[in-house]
């Protein structure tokens, strides 16, 4: 069955669930209950004192469309072999927690699965966005990819090939359409963009007009339509709480269909769950913001690259361990069709990427972590550029940009807003944890410049050293030179 269809019916079946309960299950005091219930309930709520320390698993919540997938490729793919890593990351259906030696594990699951891993082991991180940004992003990225499939002559043919890749690349590959929420969002675009091709096509109509590429019916579902519809309020709209409180559609939680529907149709009781992802933000070793990401990436090389350095190579297996088992943990960026330089660009950026990990065969340190990552991130933007650039001509003239997000009306950004109400509550918290983690960071940082300085003033490293070596020579000397005048006073007296 296809995903969307049976997201909608899953929907509908809650809704018309809720709506045909008693009167009493109707009313606002019903859904207050189930809230608080869960609220008062959920897991992992206390903050550890020692949340600063990493512990033995790392756990990656990937919030999609905020820069996570470069952290995965150009820090973590850097630091941990791929013996370390967690089999099938972002496919929770095969997701093995249990193996021996698994120490990282990133996937765009949301905060309940932490129910499967070792709670008082695992430190967790993430990355936040700023809300209409990401939204825009998440409506990009979905256009993105579904237009890729419109090199087939219809959405029948397309949907068998996707059949096809996958029982091809079983075992071996995680495409985007097995990965939340693209295996939602993508069918639903792709289904949406085939039908406004036939319905041009059925016209005889070719010419297509307009300057707002996100307000083009003839050629892809226009923004206001996207985010207003049953999906998206589903899946997109505060989905960062909804994932940070483990209330997503893809949830481990039994009751987070009804906790996350009770919240859509009574916004007032959305604070609990807020609340419930603050506690769990303010738990988490390192909070990245997408906006400030040059003191980001410095921030995570400093909190996380240092002490995964520090702990890997205390560990038997140590930072030098060679990837041994790639095909396990194979995460290709899509395995849908696409023209043949975008192709190419996937495969230089995968060259690249074997090249790179080379270098964490060696010593590595955060500033060494540092120069790679800058090399990564500069491939993959090459690579996802002109991907995104390929694919984007399928939907012509809907070219999406930075300079184009500034044309959409003000009565559109307002309703963003208000559909990601407690989105925007939960960035503005994350700013603040991020500024603390940049004050913690410079305060470690004058300490250790401080110690150095002390070491190296005066006469310079060498003479300190030199100082250190000879001083236990120095009492010892010292000391047999009392001991030998002690013997001749005592001989003089004697005699």
């Amino acid at each position: 069955m296809d995903p969307t269809l049976s997201l909608r019916l899953v929907i509908l079946l809650i809704l018309l669930g809720l709506a045909n309960a008693s009167p009493h299950e109707r009313e606002f005091g019903y859904c207050e209950k189930v809230v608080k219930k869960w609220a008062s309930s959920a897991p992992s709520l206390e903050v550890k004192e020692n949340k600063h320390t990493l512990r033995d698993l790392l756990f990656f919540l990937h919030i999609p469309r905020t820069g996570g997938r470069t952290y995965f490729h150009c820090f973590l793919k850097k630091l941990y072999p791929s013996a370390l890593e967690c089999p099938r990351s972002y496919d929770k259906l095969r997701f093995d927690p249990s193996k021996p030696k698994c120490r990282l594990l990133a996937t765009h699951d949301d905060y309940s699965m932490m129910s499967k891993l070792p709670k008082d082991k695992t430190s967790v991180v993430t990355i936040l966005r700023h809300p209409v940004d990401r939204v825009f992003s998440t409506y990009e990225f979905s256009v993105e990819v579904a237009a890729r499939f419109l090199v087939h002559p219809n959405l029948t043919s397309a949907t068998r090939m996707v059949g096809r890749l996958r029982s091809k690349n079983k075992g071996f590959a995680v495409s985007t359409l097995d990965i939340w929420p693209w295996k939602y969002l993508v069918p639903w675009m792709r289904e949406d963009l085939f039908a406004r091709r036939d319905a041009r096509r059925h016209s005889g109509s070719r010419d297509i007009y307009g300057s707002d590429p996100y307000n083009m019916e003839d050629v892809v579902m226009p923004l206001h339509k996207y985010i207003n519809d049953p999906i998206a309020r589903d899946i997109i709209h505060n989905g960062v709480t909804f994932q940070i409180a483990g209330l997503t559609n893809n949830s481990y939680f039994a009751e987070s269909h009804e906790v996350r529907h009770c919240v859509m149709l009574h916004k007032e009781l959305g604070e609990l769950v807020l609340e419930v992802a603050k506690r769990r933000l303010d738990d988490m070793l390192y909070v990245g913001l997408t906006e400030d990401h040059r003191e980001s990436a410095t921030m995570f090389g400093d909190v996380v690259g240092a002490q995964v350095i520090s702990q890997l190579r205390g560990s038997s297996s140590g930072v030098q361990t060679v990837a041994t088992n790639n095909s396990e943990q194979s995460s290709l960026p899509d395995s849908e069709p696409d023209e043949e330089h975008s192709q190419n660009a996937t495969l230089d950026f995968e060259v690249s990427m074997k090249e790179n990990n080379e270098a964490s065969k060696g010593n590595m340190t955060v500033g060494k972590l540092m120069e790679s990552y800058e090399s990564c991130i500069s491939t993959l933007r090459k690579s996802q550029s002109l991907r995104r650039i390929s694919s984007l001509k399928r939907v012509s003239p809907a070219n999406f940009t930075k300079e184009s997000r500034r044309q959409v009306g003000g009565a559109v950004l307002q309703e963003i807003k208000s559909l990601n109400n407690l989105d925007l509550e939960l960035y503005e918290y994350a700013k603040d944890i991020f500024a603390q983690q940049h004050r913690r960071t410079a305060q470690n940082s004058a300490v250790t410049e401080k110690l150095e300085n002390m070491i190296t003033s005066s006469y310079g490293t060498s003479q300190w050293i030199r100082v250190f070596l000879f001083l236990p020579i120095m009492l010892l000397l010292i000391f047999f030179f009392l001991f030998v005048n002690a013997r001749r006073r005592t001989s003089k007296v004697k005699i």
